[in-house]
C-alpha cells in the first residue's frame, strides 16, 4: 500500500515522502510471497491499467506462474505467480529510489498535526514535527501489532521489528473506531529436509503470462521452480483437536480481542469448522532461490513451538523436517472502514486518507490497489480536482473499497470473485480495456503505453468486424479440416463470427481463414467478447440500472432525522456512512427498499423545499 501510494503520488507530481520503521520493511511480503489468485489476481491487472507498480514488478521476480481455473468460464480465471522473496522487493525499492518527487526516510511516526480537522503533518518518535498537505496512513499489521505463540505474547512486528505502539491511541482520540483484527503464517522449512517422493509436484504453465499489459517476459518458461502438494492426515488432525486449548486463538491466552480472516483460517479453525473434512489441501511453496525455506501454505497456526514439530511432522514427506521459522498470529489494531469516503480520504480528518491493512483488509494485492487510489485521490485533491471513484461494474477495486466504505469489516477482509455482480465483465482479461483510459487521465499511463492500448482496442474492433464479413462456406476442402480439428462438417454457409459462438470451436484454430496475424491476446478478448456476447449485454442492462442508482447524488447535509418513518435502524445507519448516493445508500446493511424509496420521496419534495 505504501509503495503504490508513494508512486503514484509522486509521479502525478507532488513532493513525496515515504517513512518505514525499517527499510527492509519496504515491499517486504512476511506471509506467502505468491502475488495474484482467483479476484487477487484480477487487482494486479487492474492496478497496471491504472498505472501502478506491482504487475510490472511481479513479472521481474517470479519463480513460477499458472493460469487458475483454466478450465472454467472467463469470469474466474486469474493469475498466480510465485515470488521470490528477496527480488520483489529489491526491484520496488530500486524503483521507488530512482522516482523523481519521491524520498524515502527510516523513521516511526507516532502521531499527526492536526488543525481545525485538517491535516497539517506527522509527529516522529523524536519529537521531529514534517508538515504536509495530505497524509496517507498505510500501516500494514504494525499498529500495536502482538505475535502470538501459544500462550506467549510478544509486541513486536512479522520479522521481530519494533511496532508502532502509540499511533492508533492518537488515532483514536482524533475521534477514529479502532478495532482489533489477527492474521496468520505457517511454518517455513529446510527444503533439504523433505521427503519430495510423498508429495504431489506441482509446475507452472508451459505458457508464457504477465501481469503487465506490457508484455515483457524476464523468465524461462522450462526453469520455474516447482511446488508440490500434501494433504493433512488423520494424525495431523487428532494432534490439533488434543491440543486446542493450547492454540492463542482457542485457549491459550484468554486476552485475544483480534477477530481472524473467515477466508484464509488458521489449520485449527479449519480443523474445527469443518470437522466433517478427512484431510485439508497443503502447497509446499518455495520463498527465495537465494535461501531453501519452504513455506506450508494453508498450515497456518498458533500451536506452540513443540506442538508445531508434531503437527509438521504428522504430514506426508515432512517426518524429519527441520522447521527453520515457527509459525505464528500477528494481532494488530485498524480503523474502522465506514469511516472513510470512497475516495479513502478519512471522514474524520480532512486530506489524510488510509490504505491497506488498516481499513481492515487481508492480503498484498488488496493493499497495493488501495494505496494506489489513496496516492491518485491525494493528488487529485491537492490539484482541486475530483476523485477517482471505481463503481462495481467498472472494477474489482470498485467492489472492494465500496464493501469497506458501505458495509465495513468485521474480520479481516479478502477480495472473492463472488463479492461482485458483474463478474464477466470484470475479466482477468480486460482489465485495460476496463481501466486504462482513467490510468491514462489521470496522468500514471504515459503516451506511449497508451498508444500501444489504442492500437490494441483498433486491432479487436477490427477483427471482430472481419469475422462478421468473412464466410465459411460447405465447400470439401473446407470441411475436411473442419473434421481433422474434429469439428462438425458444415451443411451450409456461415459467418466466421457466428461459427465461434460454438462452444467446440476455438478461435486459435481458425487463424488460416484470417488474413491478418494477431496477437494470442487480441484472438483471446475477440473470442470471449463473440461467445459472451449475450450473457455481456444482459450484465451491461443490469449495470447501467445500479449506475443510475449511483448517479442519484444524496445531498451532504441531509438530516435523515427528519424524514417521516424511516426505520430508526436506517437512519442510525445512514446517518453513520453518510452515502453519497441512493445506489450506495441500497448496499447499506440494514436499509432496505422500502427506506429508499422514502429517502427518494424526501430529497425529492421535502429537501430541496426546505433549501428554498
Amino acid at each position: 500500500a505504501g509503495c503504490e501510494a508513494a508512486l503514484a503520488s509522486a509521479r502525478l507530481g507532488m513532493k513525496t515522502l515515504l517513512f518505514s520503521i525499517s527499510l527492509e520493511c519496504i515491499a517486504n511480503m512476511p506471509c506467502n510471497p505468491h502475488i495474484g489468485g482467483t479476484s487477487k489476481g484480477h487487482l494486479v491487472r487492474e492496478i497496471d491499467a491504472l498505472g501502478g507498480e506491482m504487475g510490472r514488478n511481479a513479472d521481474k521476480s517470479l519463480l513460477q506462474i499458472k493460469m487458475l481455473n483454466s478450465a472454467k468460464g472467463p469470469a474466474v480465471r486469474a493469475l498466480r505467480a510465485q515470488a521470490d522473496k528477496i527480488t520483489y522487493p529489491k526491484n520496488m525499492i530500486e524503483t521507488l529510489n530512482n522516482t523523481p518527487n519521491l524520498e524515502i526516510l527510516e523513521a516511526l511516526v507516532e502521531d499527526l498535526i492536526v488543525e481545525n480537522n485538517t491535516i497539517k503533518g506527522i509527529k516522529l518518535e523524536d519529537g521531529t514535527e514534517m508538515y504536509s498537505d495530505a497524509v496517507i496512513l498505510t500501516t500494514g499489521t504494525y499498529l500495536k501489532a502482538d505475535i502470538l505463540i501459544g500462550d506467549t505474547r510478544t509486541r513486536q512486528g512479522p520479522h521481530g521489528e519494533k511496532p508502532s505502539n502509540h499511533l492508533s491511541e492518537k488515532l483514536k482520540e482524533y475521534g477514529f473506531n479502532i478495532i482489533r483484527l489477527k492474521t496468520g503464517t505457517p511454518q517455513r522449512i529446510e527444503k533439504s529436509s523433505i521427503d519430495y517422493s510423498k508429495t504431489k509436484v506441482e509446475y507452472g504453465d508451459d505458457k508464457y503470462w504477465t501481469f503487465s499489459f506490457d508484455n515483457e517476459i524476464y523468465y524461462d518458461k522450462d526453469k520455474q521452480i516447482p511446488c508440490h502438494l500434501i494433504y493433512t492426515q488423520p494424525e495431523t488432525h487428532e494432534i490439533i483437536r488434543e491440543n486446542l486449548n493450547k492454540s492463542s486463538m482457542y485457549g491459550g491466552l484468554d486476552d485475544i480481542k483480534g477477530v481472524g480472516p473467515r477466508y484464509c483460517p488458521s489449520i485449527e479453525d479449519k480443523v474445527v469448522r469443518f470437522a466433517d473434512k478427512e484431510r485439508h489441501q497443503l502447497f509446499l511453496e518455495p520463498e527465495s532461490i537465494y535461501f531453501d525455506d519452504i513455506y506450508i501454505q494453508g498450515f497456518s497456526t498458533s500451536m506452540p513451538k513443540d506442538v508445531q514439530e508434531r503437527m509438521v511432522h504428522s504430514l506426508p514427506g515432512l517426518q524429519n523436517a527441520i522447521i527453520n521459522k515457527y509459525a505464528y498470529a500477528i494481532e494488530y489494531d485498524a480503523i474502522d472502514s465506514k469511516q472513510l469516503k470512497q475516495s479513502l480520504e478519512t471522514k474524520v480528518i480532512e486530506n489524510l486518507f488510509t490504505a491497506g491493512q488498516i481499513n481492515g483488509t487481508s492480503g498484498y494485492e488488496e493493499a497495493a490497489c488501495q494505496g494506489l487510489i489513496a496516492g491518485i485521490n491525494a493528488s487529485l485533491k491537492l490539484e482541486g480536482k475530483e476523485p477517482l471513484v471505481l463503481k462495481r461494474n467498472e472494477a474489482y477495486i470498485g467492489v472492494l473499497i465500496d464493501d469497506l466504505v458501505t458495509k465495513g469489516i468485521i474480520d479481516p477482509y479478502r477480495l472473492l470473485t463472488s463479492r461482485a455482480e458483474y463478474r464477466l465483465l470484470l475479466r482477468h482479461d480486460n482489465a485495460d480495456m476496463r481501466l486504462r483510459d482513467y490510468g491514462y487521465q489521470v496522468g500514471l499511463v504515459n503516451q506511449e503505453r497508451y498508444d500501444k492500448f489504442e492500437n490494441k482496442k483498433k486491432d479487436i474492433e477490427e477483427l471482430t468486424e472481419y469475422l462478421k464479413n468473412i464466410k465459411l462456406t460447405p465447400k470439401s476442402e473446407t470441411n475436411e479440416y473442419l473434421k481433422s480439428i474434429d469439428l462438425p462438417e458444415l451443411k451450409d454457409g456461415i459467418s466466421l463470427y457466428n461459427f465461434i459462438k460454438r462452444p467446440e470451436v476455438k478461435i486459435e484454430t481458425l487463424t488460416k481463414y484470417i488474413e491478418k496475424e494477431y496477437s494470442n491476446e487480441i484472438l483471446e478478448q475477440v473470442e470471449i467478447n463473440i461467445k459472451y456476447e449475450g450473457y455481456i449485454k444482459k450484465a451491461l442492462e443490469e449495470a447501467n440500472k445500479m449506475v443510475d442508482l449511483d448517479n442519484k447524488k444524496i445531498p451532504e447535509d441531509i438530516n435523515y432525522d427528519k424524514i417521516h418513518n424511516l426505520a430508526s435502524e436506517a437512519k442510525q445507519k445512514l446517518n453513520q456512512i453518510r452515502p453519497t448516493s441512493i445506489g450506495q445508500a441500497l448496499r447499506i446493511s440494514g436499509v432496505n427498499p422500502a427506506d429508499i424509496s422514502l429517502l427518494m420521496v424526501y430529497i425529492k419534495k421535502e429537501y430541496f423545499y426546505e433549501q428554498r
